[in-house]
């Protein structure tokens, strides 16, 4: 699976990269301390010490950089959740290690980087195309881990394959999505076993 996300936010100016690595570095420790919402380019620009007009070179808005920043979270959450089904033994094991590992970063964002994770949660309301590439992966991965169910004999194959991923996905939603999942806390490791042994025992053949 590919696990990078690019975020497709225009920047302007001289495409140098070591700047606009300071700048996405200062407004994640900035986003961390006072939001993203509550924070403007203007208060962006007096922490990094660079005027506001120098900042827009790089970003043509402050989403711009939220973009960037959401996508490096993003990313670093679909390399766990690749970890973990590289580690199933079958697609059954990979189907459930993959729905507890979405849950399990989501829930240490939330708790760890909660003003970050508003980040995430606000690209999804927003859908930012950070967020769209997140959700195309988990499309992606769902369909491949049934694919490899169906090919080893452990799942159905009469359902067409889009259509099964699509209703697995509506199940995994309230979990999965950031901007669901910080209404789905409580109760959400118990809801990822039953949820999975509901979806296992649909596709049995």
């Amino acid at each position: 699976m590919n696990t990078t996300i690019t975020s497709s936010s225009p920047s302007r100016g001289p495409l140098d990269h070591d700047v606009r690595t300071q700048i996405v570095d200062a407004a994640t420790d900035y986003f961390t301390r006072y939001g993203y919402t509550k924070t403007t380019v203007s208060d962006l620009a007096k922490a990094i010490g660079f005027s506001k007009a120098y900042i827009y070179k790089f970003f043509d808005s402050k989403q711009a950089i939220g973009e960037v920043i959401c996508a490096n979270r993003l990313g670093e959450m679909m390399r766990a959740v690749d970890a973990a089904v590289a580690a199933g033994t079958s697609a059954s094991d990979r189907f459930r290690r993959m729905f507890r590992a979405f849950v399990d970063v989501g829930t240490t964002l939330f708790f760890e980087d909660r003003k970050l994770y508003d980040i995430a949660a606000t690209g999804a309301s927003e859908a930012w195309p950070s967020v769209q590439a997140y959700e195309r992966y988990i499309e992606e991965l769902i369909a491949k881990i049934v694919r490899e169910g169906r090919e080893a004999g452990e799942f159905e194959r009469k359902t067409p394959l889009d259509e099964t991923a699509n209703a697995i996905c509506l199940v995994m939603k309230p979990y999965i999505n950031p901007l669901l999942l910080q209404y789905n806390l409580d109760g959400a490791q118990d809801a990822t076993v039953h949820l999975s042994n509901l979806v296992l025992r649909s596709l049995a053949p």
